[in-house]
């Protein structure tokens, strides 16, 4: 793990040089990062990324100059939620004042493009590589992102049908995460001179990893999916294979101030599967992602990232 910490520290290092030479001049001034902003832990999924890099033997100067590539993408996607959440999450700390949080997201994701096409003209200069290969990779990654993008869009007005949940991961799911947890090799495809079948198996396994992590999403954001008339698998679980009385239960709840704790202490049995099936889900991604030697991370691995978004698990579930 310290080769990845390394490679990572090194390409959140080239960003933010990146990032601080755009800026240099203008009137909004780079805040230089902290240490923890190179953490393992503020970086996990960075880190998974740039294992799958380390997985098929990528050498490090290509790896590292994917992990800056992929903060890249960070921002954009970060800045792109910001906004279409009213909220401000940071990934490029600036002098701007904190209420400016609108123009901050917009600031993250105009830098981040720019941060992107420099980082790949300054390797296709560096290597002796046609300026157009930047190009084509600028614009592979928009094409990644605009897939989930899409789907993001689809959901803005609310939806006016709660699909099957086998559809909701199928045809939603698989959009909105899965497809982006992949889209950190729309780079690297063109780059590397083949894309082995381990490069494809590891791919899958990014995408299994995105669905889990969009399911737990959907266990903490049930209500307010909900409410906001977006798609979640529990939401359609509940509709679809569960009795009238749980809906109706949910509906009433969503009158008061109530998580979905409480909806889940009343029907325990939902509460398990859904996690068992997310959990089962990303454990999958994670087992097929990682070496036979680092099998032992698997469980600490989900535990964390299960955590992070904020879905408690026991023990038992640990075994996964």
């Amino acid at each position: 793990m310290a080769r990845l910490e390394s490679d990572l520290r090194a390409g959140l290092d080239r960003f933010w040089q990146a990032a601080a030479a755009i800026l240099d001049g203008g009137t909004i001034r780079l805040v230089p990062p902290d240490q923890a902003t190179f953490s393992l832990a503020r970086n996990f999924f960075s880190t998974l990324f740039l294992y799958s890099y380390y997985r098929i033997g990528i050498p490090a100067e290509r790896r590292i100059l994917y992990a800056a590539i992929n903060q890249c993408l960070r921002g954009m996607v970060t800045g792109c939620d910001n906004l279409l959440d009213d909220e401000y999450k940071t990934t490029l700390e600036t002098d701007l004042p904190p209420q400016a949080h609108r123009f901050r997201s917009v600031l993250d994701i105009m830098v981040a493009d720019r941060v992107l096409f420099a980082l790949l003209a300054e390797y296709c200069r560096v290597h002796d590589l046609p300026v157009e290969r930047a190009l084509r990779a600028s614009a592979a990654s928009l094409r990644a992102l605009t897939e989930s993008g899409a789907q993001e869009a689809a959901e803005e007005g609310g939806i006016d049908e709660r699909l099957p949940p086998e559809i909701v991961l199928a045809n939603i799911h698989h959009f909105k995460t899965g497809v982006l947890f992949q889209s950190t090799w729309a780079v690297p495809a063109l780059f590397e001179e083949a894309i082995t079948p381990e490069a494809l198996a590891v791919q899958e396994a990014l995408y299994r990893i995105g669905i889990g992590c969009q399911m737990l999403d959907d266990i903490v954001d049930l209500f307010v999916d909900v409410r906001e008339r977006r798609h979640n698998y529990v939401a359609s679980m509940i509709v679809h294979r569960e009795p009238a009385a749980m809906w109706e239960d949910l509906q009433r709840r969503l009158t008061t101030e109530e998580t979905p704790a409480g909806l889940y202490a009343a029907w325990p049995d939902l509460a398990a599967r859904m996690r068992t099936e997310a959990l089962a889900t990303l454990s999958n991604g994670l087992g097929n992602l990682f070496l036979d030697r680092h099998q032992l991370l698997v469980r600490p691995a989900a535990a964390f990232i299960a955590g992070r978004i904020g879905v408690e698990i026991d023990e038992d579930e640990q075994t996964l």
